[in-house]
């Protein structure tokens, strides 16, 4: 038992011991795997600056919508695109015969259709987690999978059933399952946040584009409604 041990300690079991010695197929879907958990986090903390971005953008639209009233200071992002189709809708009434209700759908509709398009944006890279997130686990298993019966023929070959002859091929073979559950688990978790923080920000851009709109319909009898930038 002892030649067997020192014989086991002899091997590299390190990350980049186990990654040298796998198999080139395992080597493969190792290097896969690892190239789809960078892409994941980059995804990620770009979702981060962009949902902190888009939050600020919700607030001060319901800040407009609690005031009723709707300006249009040059902004980007969400805001500017709402306003901009507000104030494409709003240039055309005084040319168009229709009641207040007709108004009121139709900046609506404008403003929820360049909702739309923002959050589109900010959508992308978002099925590319959710297929790292259920696929990886199963690549790493097949690099398992494939890393055993190499191991096993190795053994046959041997004809040593040692603990220093089939530990090593079975750690490399492992690696490459642990890979994949490093890349699934923060591509899961993050894709569940994001896009519950997605679905939040536009019920609340939603109902603050239903009060924008129908402040604006009111007219300025009824509320104050200002269009910066309009001439």
């Amino acid at each position: 038992m002892v030649p067997n041990l020192a014989a086991l300690q002899g091997h590299d079991l390190s990350i980049m011991g186990l990654f040298q010695h796998a198999d080139p197929v395992v080597q493969a879907i190792m290097l896969i795997l690892v190239v789809c958990s960078v892409a994941c986090w980059a995804i990620i903390f770009e979702k981060a600056v962009r949902l902190s971005r888009l939050g600020s953008n919700v607030r001060e639209l319901e800040r407009q919508a609690t005031a009723g009233r709707l300006s249009f200071e040059g902004k980007k992002g969400l805001v500017g695109a709402v306003t901009t189709a507000a104030q494409s809708e709003w240039a055309e009434h005084s040319s168009r015969d229709e009641s207040r209700l007709e108004l009121r759908e139709r900046l609506e509709r404008a403003m929820r259709g360049a909702m739309k398009i923002q959050f589109r944006r900010v959508e992308v890279g978002l099925p590319f987690l959710a297929t790292v997130g259920s696929a990886a686990p199963f690549v790493g298993l097949l690099g398992t999978v494939w890393g055993i019966m190499h191991s096993f023929t190795a053994i046959a070959q041997a004809k040593d059933t040692s603990l220093a002859v089939v530990a090593p091929g079975i750690a490399e073979a492992l690696f490459a399952t642990a890979l994949g559950l490093a890349a699934a688990i923060p591509a899961v978790v993050a894709f569940n946040q994001i896009a519950v923080a997605l679905g939040r920000s536009a019920d609340r851009t939603g109902s603050a584009i239903t009060e924008l709109a129908k402040a604006m319909a009111r007219g300025q009898e009824e509320a104050t409604v200002r269009l910066e930038g309009v001439r």
